[in-house]
């Protein structure tokens, strides 16, 4: 999930690598062994003094005014808490008009990868003036990403790629090359990851959620939570119920314990499909003709359009601005799935496509398909999904599966069905945790219909996990993550009210238009 926190044109090509390659300026995160700290005098759910939190203004410029960073120490291991300490960055806006103010709202974070504290800096502002005062409104980097403690797996830069750590097949549908990749990313994760790589997992997340809750002295928070967050959320609502207050899941995947993450991914297939006809809506567009960006004539021939020149690139892989990357067909569909994200991405496509058509173009490739992530940033985007559950190893499964998968979903062409590093990884140290209907009413789902990432058929089984405890608005709409973005006004009218004065739909309900 992406989430997997992208609205203007630059950070949307920052989500579409799983915003992972940023920092906050603070101090180096290390793992270090337990130290005398300032005390908040709170205790944690294992008995142990939760630390104060000592904030700092860290507002960039043209940010969001106000904004404090500061760093939470929390144990590398729960069953140990007064051993070895990892530093999570922890951000907040406090509220502008204290009389107002009713508690605290936790924006989390999507990905697994994406940094909060940086979604709060972009999301601040429409934020802030979406509550009105009422909250404090407070950020984490989870572990891995951003200002907190971070792992690497010692990756080669070939491994690295986008394209590449996602297992798209080979032009034929062979998956050798993928087994072989993906053997390799396992083994190096296991040899320099370490126990900081394996405590990269969702219940570690909530743990340290609820940690941060206690160093505020909250007794309950509200929240909002974005694709992968969502589930995260959900965990969190399962594990500590009574710390909830208004929840909104936004842009909800499945959460079946038996699939946590690897059905994440072979539901993109299915999103792709839902979202497409948007994008070939758009591009046959007449008024693309006064942009220089209409592909076809008619919607109908968008789809064939797109499948044979992707199929002409696995044959005759074109030179890109990008030296030493070329444009692949693969990395054609690798944008693809980037820029069904959001309308405001189509262009690039359209863009990278009429280039790919031309024998004089030199195609610029988009910022998700032009180079490798940096190390660290590449084990998080592994290290959570695979620490969660087992996944499958089967080779010859898995062959199966992508060669079904292909012919039913070209677009992704058996991409969500192959085999990752995951199926390498070491087993999971704990189960993942099986969301139920227990614990208080008090969540509101948001979903745009046509989701890439997160589809709807996803969606509906994280409402029917959840029961009377929640209540789902669907908007028929496409793009992921749906308030304050990729949303219509509707959508958004109804998680403020919901956030700001506890209204909630009675039943399911639909925003139209």
């Amino acid at each position: 999930m992406t989430t997997y926190t992208h609205r203007t044109h630059r950070t949307h090509r920052t989500h579409r690598t799983l915003l992972l390659a940023l920092s906050v300026a603070t101090v180096a995160a290390t793992v270090t062994a337990a130290a005398p700290v300032a005390r908040a005098g709170t205790h944690g759910t294992t008995g142990t003094t939760v630390p104060a939190l000592t904030w700092r203004p860290c507002a960039e410029p043209g940010g969001l005014t106000g904004q404090e960073c500061a760093h939470l120490p929390v144990p590398l291991d729960y069953r140990d808490p007064d051993g070895p300490q990892l530093s999570l960055a922890v951000t907040r806006v406090r509220s502008d008009r204290p009389a107002a103010r009713r508690g605290t709202l936790l924006v989390i974070p999507g990905g697994p990868g994406q940094s909060g504290v940086r979604r709060l800096a972009a999301k601040g502002p429409a934020l802030r003036k979406a509550m009105a005062g009422m909250y404090d409104l407070v950020s984490i980097d989870p572990r891995g990403v951003g200002g907190s403690t971070r792992a690497d797996c010692g990756l080669d830069a070939a491994d690295r790629h986008l394209v590449t750590l996602r297992s798209w097949p080979g032009p034929d549908g062979g998956i050798d090359g993928n087994v072989a990749r993906s053997r390799r990313i396992a083994e190096a994760c296991q040899r320099h990851g370490g126990a900081v790589l394996r405590s990269f997992t969702t219940r570690n997340e909530t743990r340290d959620i609820d940690r941060l809750r206690q160093a505020l002295g909250e007794e309950k928070l509200s929240a909002w939570a974005s694709s992968y967050g969502t589930y995260v959320g959900a965990v969190y609502a399962q594990k500590y119920p009574r710390h909830t207050d208004r929840w909104v899941l936004d842009s909800n995947g499945d959460p079946d314990p038996s699939r946590v993450a690897r059905g994440w991914l072979a539901n993109v297939s299915v999103g792709a499909e839902d979202r497409f006809p948007d994008f070939a809506a758009w591009a046959a567009d007449p008024a693309r003709e006064r942009e220089g960006l209409r592909l076809a004539r008619r919607p109908e021939d968008v789809r064939p359009l797109f499948l044979a020149l992707a199929a002409k690139l696995d044959r005759e892989p074109k030179k890109s601005t990008t030296p030493g990357v070329p444009l692949t067909g693969n990395r054609l569909r690798q944008a693809l799935q980037s820029a069904l994200l959001s309308d405001g991405l189509f262009a690039e496509l359209a863009r990278l496509v009429q280039q790919a058509q031309d024998p004089a173009a030199e195609p610029v490739l988009p910022d998700s398909v032009a180079g490798p992530l940096p190390d660290q940033d590449a084990t998080t985007f592994m290290a959570a999904v695979c620490n969660d559950v087992r996944w499958p190893a089967s080779v010859p499964a898995h062959r199966r599966a992508v060669t079904a998968d292909r012919a039913r979903h070209p677009l992704t062409a058996g991409m969500p069905a192959n085999i990752t590093p995951c199926g390498f990884w070491k087993a999971p140290e704990e189960p993942p945790t099986r969301i139920t209907a227990d614990g208080p009413s008090n969540i509101l789902m948001v979903q745009n219909r046509r989701d890439p990432y997160t589809p709807y058929s996803g969606a509906l089984k994280m409402r029917r996990a959840l029961g009377d405890r929640a209540r789902l608005l669907t908007l028929d709409h496409g793009g992921h993550d749906v308030y304050l973005g990729n949303g219509t006004a509707c959508g958004d009218r109804t998680v403020t009210a919901f956030l700001t004065t506890g209204r909630r739909p009675q039943t399911d309900t639909h925003c139209v238009g």
